[in-house]
């Protein structure tokens, strides 16, 4: 119900010229994700779509995928069609079968080899699925495809719904896909980690408008306008003025482990550029839309903590214990680059202490 703290530090460009303020605005990249999920969520209170159904009912393309099995002795994929049928449950707990070719080796492998290599937030219909639907956890484009889902049943763009439904409501007024030319002062430049250990800033260009709106990618926010977001989620659904954006019940189920024996992978990354490896420690799930800690980390983030990120070192947690939120965000590559990493622990030491 109220911010305890909150801080500013360094520069939003390399020049120097303009200092960091708290309505700074970061590319957010996956924490994208949980905003779609909520979206989705909305559409199935609504009875619009359900949780089991195939959602290749709303999105044909989805009917029939491949999964790649490995590569023969001539290196040639192997490839096989999937038995089980998509559904929303799996898409918005990455146990689809679709991944990343950043953090999956046969991908990459596939990918190179028919020369259809794209990036890694790209919604690509022709990349095969990893494994049989519901059966592992791996991060990846589903909830690229949950966003396509949210568009086709509403009728609306991503971004009309999001502002419609979720934004405007909670009054994230910064939040969007599209950064206006009068906020570009505002923008954070990204910068990227090189070989000598220095931070090379990108070119500091006004984004272009998407071709495509990505649920699983491409927001533009603040830091306060995604705590407002995140204190949603602890108030149960409700904004900071009682406005209704998700029932209490639909929450509970955000909250919980929805992949059940499954467990969240440890990922090997094939870019050190774009990542380093992705280790969430041992045993943890997956709801819709969050990961679930199941067990106090050593940074102090208790049993039951949803949290998850952005590729450019963007990082949220959500703890219902102790009905806390928090959020920090820097701009660079690659993820989860020690100095981002560090800085992240050292955050939540000093929130816990």
């Amino acid at each position: 119900d109220r911010v305890t703290y909150s801080g500013v530090f360094g520069k939003r460009d390399s020049a120097g010229s303009v200092n960091a303020s708290i309505d700074s605005i970061f590319a957010i990249a996956s924490m994208t994700k949980a905003i779609t999920t909520t979206a989705a969520m909305q559409l199935v209170e609504q009875g619009k779509v359900t949780l089991d159904e195939p959602v290749s009912k709303h999105l044909p393309e989805l009917a029939k995928l491949d999964i790649l099995e490995g590569f023969d002795a001539s290196g040639k994929p192997k490839l096989r069609p999937a038995k089980t049928p998509i559904a929303l449950r799996h898409l918005l707990t990455h146990t689809s079968g679709f991944a990343y070719n950043t953090w999956n080796p046969d991908l990459a492998r596939y990918l190179k080899l028919t020369g259809s290599a794209t990036p890694p937030t790209a919604v690509a219909p022709l990349i095969p699925l990893m494994f049989e639907p519901g059966t592992r956890w791996h991060y990846g484009p589903s909830v690229d495809w949950a966003g396509k889902l949210v568009e086709k049943i509403s009728g609306l763009s991503l971004e009309q719904y999001f502002q419609t439904n979720i934004l405007k409501p909670l009054g994230m007024k910064d939040t969007s896909f599209l950064v206006a030319p009068e906020k570009f002062d505002r923008l954070v430049s990204s910068y990227r980690r090189q070989p000598d250990g220095k931070l090379k800033e990108s070119p500091r260009l006004q984004p272009a408008p998407p071709t495509v709106y990505n649920g699983g990618g491409g927001l533009y926010s603040t830091a306060p306008d995604y705590i407002r977001f995140t204190q949603m989620i602890l108030r149960k659904g409700r904004g900071g003025n009682k406005e209704e954006i998700l029932r209490p019940k639909t929450v509970a189920l955000m909250s919980e482990n929805q992949i059940g024996s499954i467990f969240v992978e440890k990922l090997t990354s094939t870019d050190a550029s774009v990542t380093a490896d992705l280790d969430v420690g041992p045993g943890n799930k997956y709801t819709y839309g969050f990961l679930l800690n199941t067990q106090t980390s050593p940074e102090g983030r208790p049993a039951g903590t949803l949290m998850w990120a952005g590729v450019e070192n963007t990082f949220y947690w959500i703890d219902p214990h102790r009905s806390l939120c928090a959020v920090i965000m820097m701009q660079f590559f690659p993820f989860l680059d020690p100095q981002g990493a560090g800085m992240l622990t050292d955050f939540t030491k000093a929130v816990y202490a």
